[in-house]
Formats: C-alpha cells, structure tokens, sequence
C-alpha cells in the first residue's frame, strides 16, 4: 500500500522537550467571532515562531528567505481569545536545501493545533533554492532520521463545474518583503470558505494549503470552493491558471 502524501496523525516529535518553544497570548486581532483563533493567524504564528527560531540557531542570519510550499493545519481543539498559547518547533524532514517543519500549538485552556511546513530555502540574490549550511542542518538532522525529504503534491486541481466563484480582492497589506502575497493571506481566503461553510469546520478537522506559482501585487485573484462529500476543495486561480490549492477534510 502506498503511503499517504501527509501522514495522520502527524509525526509527533523525539523529545518534545527539546524542540524550540515560544509562547504569547492570543489577541484579539488573531480571533473569529466565536473567540476561536483564526487560520490565517496560525499561519503568522508558524511565521513568527519561524525567524524567532533563525535567530536561536548557528547560521540564522545566513537563512532569512524562505518559501512555503505546503502548510498542514490540523484542528482537534481551538485555541481560544484571551488564552496563552505555547509553540514548540521542530523538524520532521529535511534535505539540503528544504525542510519539512512541525510545530505544535496548544493553549492553557485545552486548545490543541498541529502543523506542518514544507519550506525551501531561498537564495536572496540568485532568486532559487540554496543549500543550507552545515552548521545550520546539524540541530535538524539531530531530530529526524528523514534526511532525503522530497517533494510530493498532495492536491490537484478542480476537475469539476459545481463550484461557487467569487473575486478574492488583494490589498497593498498583503504583500510581504519578498514582492509576493504573504502565505497567511492564502488562509484568510480559507476563513472566507470556511464562513460560508461552517459545518467543515466540525473538530478534529485538516486544512491544507498548497502552493502552485506566486500571487503578486495587481494580479486579479478568483477564489473557487467545491462542496464535497469529503470537505471542501478551494483553488486561487490568476488569469485562469491556478496558483493554490487547499482542502479541509476531517480528521479520522
């Protein structure tokens, strides 16, 4: 039998004890009308764990540009407003120029988030995946024994005509320092299926997010949701061409 492209649960980690930990509360910019704390802000906080990270490791400064290719977000309980919510970080996967990171997310009151990011490191000047140095692998390689990580799509694209079609309109906010459209706004766009479809949003459930090409300033954004017997399907297309995919399903 073949393995699954994203493994459920997700890998735990060796010595949990051992992965990098921050922690802050939960604001109310970061939360729904329900208090639950939103995707999109996960996806800063995987984000702001991320550089805070960079900062605590031999090399850091020498690996500030990095792309997201996937991001898995499993919900089994929110994290709610007004809660301390506690981050710890560590790699499941890596090869020399890209990782596969897994950060827990748990709140004081009982909130408990798994995620994972398949990032690919960027040389700033030459625009393309770099290798990373030694010194900056060895804590990594010390945590996993998946050393020759490779990238594997888990979406495709839609394949059918019953989906809702609205305009995603981007703002001079949503564009970070690299030019592109930062990944947290890709789940901002989540939030937006998700409002339309609240049952998807039953506990325990996975939201994914998959990169296909950049969005950039000026481009004219379409969001496509598909209504299925197994979740919701979305796709961000740009002139017809699709440029993420995401999925949220449930868990078990």
């Amino acid at each position: 039998m073949t393995a699954p492209v994203i493994a459920t649960p997700l890998p735990t980690c060796p010595d949990i004890e051992q992965a990098f930990a921050r922690s802050w509360p939960v604001r109310l910019g970061d939360t729904d009308d329900q208090d639950r704390l939103r995707l999109d802000a996960v996806a800063r906080y995987l984000q702001d764990i991320g550089f805070d990270h960079l900062d605590a490791v031999e090399d850091g400064d020498l690996h500030q540009v990095w792309i997201v290719r996937r991001t898995v977000i499993d919900v089994y309980e929110p994290i709610m407003f007004g809660d301390r919510v506690q981050l710890r970080r560590w790699a499941d996967a890596l090869s020399n120029r890209w990782c596969d990171m897994r950060i827990q997310l748990t709140g004081e009151r009982g909130g408990h988030i798994e995620a994972s990011a398949f990032l690919i490191h960027i040389d700033p000047v030459a625009g393309r995946p770099a290798r990373m140095s030694d010194a900056f692998m060895a804590p990594m390689l010390a945590s996993t024994t998946e050393h020759r990580l490779r990238w594997k799509a888990a979406l495709t694209e839609l394949d059918t005509t019953e989906v809702e079609t609205v305009p995603f309109p981007l703002r001079v906010t949503d564009v970070d320092r690299l030019g592109h459209v930062n990944n947290a706004v890709y789940w901002e766009a989540v939030e937006e299926s998700l409002a339309a479809h609240p049952g998807s949003r039953a506990l325990p459930y996975r939201a994914i997010v998959e990169h296909v090409g950049p969005v950039m300033m000026g481009d004219k954004v379409v969001l496509r949701t598909s209504a299925q017997a197994g979740g919701l399907r979305l796709q961000m297309d740009v002139d017809g061409s699709a440029r993420a995919l995401a999925a949220i399903e449930p868990i078990g």
